[in-house]
């Protein structure tokens, strides 16, 4: 009887002081997926960025980064930036929510941009052009000093070495209100240039992406010998809501969208993303320069 105790006791579990947890589910790592603004869909981001930033359910087109627009269009390895010396200054030490010294800092770091376009030289299928892009990143892609003085250049560059020219606008804020009036007079001074690159024979090519707004709009994006623009991308002066703020009344479907816009005659062709650099290509080709 001891003996049988004896065994029994030596074999009773020592009870636990912390009891054992369930191990943990892996979850899902962050970054993987997107959600698409036109379809409301989750999107495998990888998918995304192989498809040029378009969505694989509905084509939205998703906002592209000056720099990753430039590897998209121009030929590898035959991109030569200009002017990336012109740095923009607050000549009127603006200030609102901050100073905008303290701005254009933040964004220069934010965006990796000195500012919002990027002007330069490269081959579109072996040809060579003047191209320049503008990123709604930086301050919304508005217009300043450096932007409009880098934009004349690469235009003068275009005129004197007989190169199609080519911008991609994707400008929402307009005229940079934080250097008033010398940003108002850049839409006149790229104006201008581009009647004399035109005098001289010229074949400017303007995209519009989204969003094309206020001055950029106003100007020189709306002044291509052929302007093409991405589907439903949002393209006009003041925006929908201050329009219906503004007048009262209800505007019509679809108004200020690339479809509304081509309907009407206001731009040429719409593009997808995809074609976008054998469409440059052909046009260039078609008009023989």
């Amino acid at each position: 009887m001891a003996t049988i105790e004896s065994q029994s006791n030596s074999t009773m579990p020592e009870p636990s002081d912390s009891p054992q947890l369930p191990p943990k589910k892996r979850g899902v790592p962050e970054g993987l997926w997107l959600k698409c603004p036109g379809c409301g869909t989750s999107v495998y981001k990888k998918e995304v960025e192989q498809r040029l930033n378009v969505c694989p359910k509905c084509e939205h087109h998703f906002y592209v980064s000056a720099t990753d627009r430039i590897l998209q269009v121009v030929d590898e390895g035959t991109f030569e930036p200009m002017n990336e010396h012109l740095r923009p200054t607050d000549p009127l030490e603006f200030s609102d929510r901050k100073r905008y010294a303290e701005r254009l800092v933040g964004e220069q770091k934010r965006t990796g941009l000195t500012d919002a376009a990027v002007t330069g030289t490269g081959m579109i299928r072996a040809r060579r052009v003047a191209l320049a892009v503008t990123d709604s990143a930086f301050i919304m892609g508005s217009m300043g000093s450096v932007v409009g003085e880098r934009l004349t250049r690469l235009i003068e560059h275009a005129t004197m070495q007989g190169l199609p020219l080519i911008i991609i606008s994707a400008s929402g804020g307009g005229a940079r209100m934080h250097e008033g009036i010398l940003s108002l007079m850049q839409m006149a001074k790229v104006s201008a240039a581009l009647a004399r690159y035109d005098k001289a024979g010229g074949l400017f090519i303007s995209v519009l992406t989204n969003p094309t707004m206020g001055g950029v709009a106003a100007s020189f994006a709306s002044l291509g010998d052929l302007v093409f623009a991405e589907p439903k991308a949002l393209i006009g002066f003041a925006g929908p809501r201050t329009i219906k703020a503004t007048i009262g009344i209800e505007l019509p479907e679809g108004f200020q969208t690339s479809e509304f816009l081509l309907e009407h005659g206001y731009i040429d062709r719409i593009v997808e993303r995809k074609n976008l650099k054998t469409e440059i290509a052909r046009a260039i080709d078609y008009c023989g320069k």
